[in-house]
């Protein structure tokens, strides 16, 4: 099977994208669950020992949750303060990780071979086709590329329409990003790898609450590329003023209740056991 062409081209490569971000990211983005990694593995057949590869770790999140299974992890990202803030976390945790400067397109024989590849929120920045048919080359047979991420379910009261207005008032440019994977020929992610060398694709998830105060929407603000404080800029005083009057308005009590679907979509070249 031939892997899909996109009706649109990917997004424009910004190694920097997140460069101010990592700070906020891992206090404030909604954690993986430990049950959810340990049934990725399960379903991959992870073992301890096997080679996994987390592509645009940032701070490691996914690397340090599968490493705590046990598996040899290599976080790999573009931005050096994502991979400092991966360093330190794995620290901290007692755990061995190998962390490698660059992207997608860094993806070479180099790395060696994997039994998985993850990517934790960040398909949507690469060349998607390029992507997966690089890692065909690296990826075990038997092996499995694992997308994993999470959506908004419920909101109450919602803040997002509110965070959404803010960020095409102050940073525009990067709204004009996000609108694109919005339009009719943004192809989804499973629709691409359906089409792709690992067309055999299933979904397994998790659905949560999530309670929030009003620093942890500035703060998860914060940890988007959309609405970092580099993206801001100069605008960053006048777009945390405006969001903070906006969230006042909305829950006086300064309380927001999500219901959040975390899930890990895998991708093999057969089904398993086929």
């Amino acid at each position: 099977m031939s892997v899909v062409q996109l009706e649109t081209p990917p997004l424009p490569y910004d190694a920097s994208r997140f460069r101010s971000t990592a700070e906020f990211y891992g206090r404030y983005r909604q954690p993986y669950p430990p049950e959810l990694l340990a049934a990725v593995a399960r379903r991959i057949g992870l073992k301890p020992g096997d080679r996994l590869l987390d592509l645009g770790c940032g701070p490691g999140p996914l690397a340090i949750g599968f490493a705590r299974l046990g598996l040899d992890v290599t976080g790999m990202d573009p931005e050096p303060s994502m991979l400092e803030a991966a360093r330190a976390d794995a620290a901290a945790a007692g755990l061995a990780l190998r962390l490698v400067e660059g992207s997608s397109y860094d993806l070479s024989p180099a790395l060696g071979r994997f039994r998985a590849v993850t990517m934790g929120r960040a398909f949507h920045w690469m060349d998607r086709a390029a992507t997966l048919r690089a890692l065909d080359a690296l990826v075990e047979p038997g092996g499995a590329v694992v997308l994993m991420g999470d959506r908004r379910v419920d909101c109450r009261p919602d803040w997002h329409a509110a965070l959404d207005r803010l960020a095409e008032r102050h940073a525009p440019q990067r709204y004009a990003d996000r609108k694109r994977r919005q339009q009719p020929d943004w192809m989804p992610h499973e629709a691409v790898l359906v089409a792709s060398p690992f067309g055999h694709v299933e979904r397994i998830g998790r659905i949560l609450p999530r309670e929030r105060d009003v620093e942890d929407v500035v703060g998860l603000a914060y940890s988007r590329s959309l609405t970092s404080p580099a993206a801001l800029g100069a605008a960053q005083p006048a777009f945390e003023r405006d969001l903070r009057d906006e969230l006042a308005h909305l829950a006086p009590d300064g309380r927001f209740h999500d219901v959040i679907e975390i899930s890990a979509v895998l991708a093999f070249r057969q089904a398993p056991g086929g």
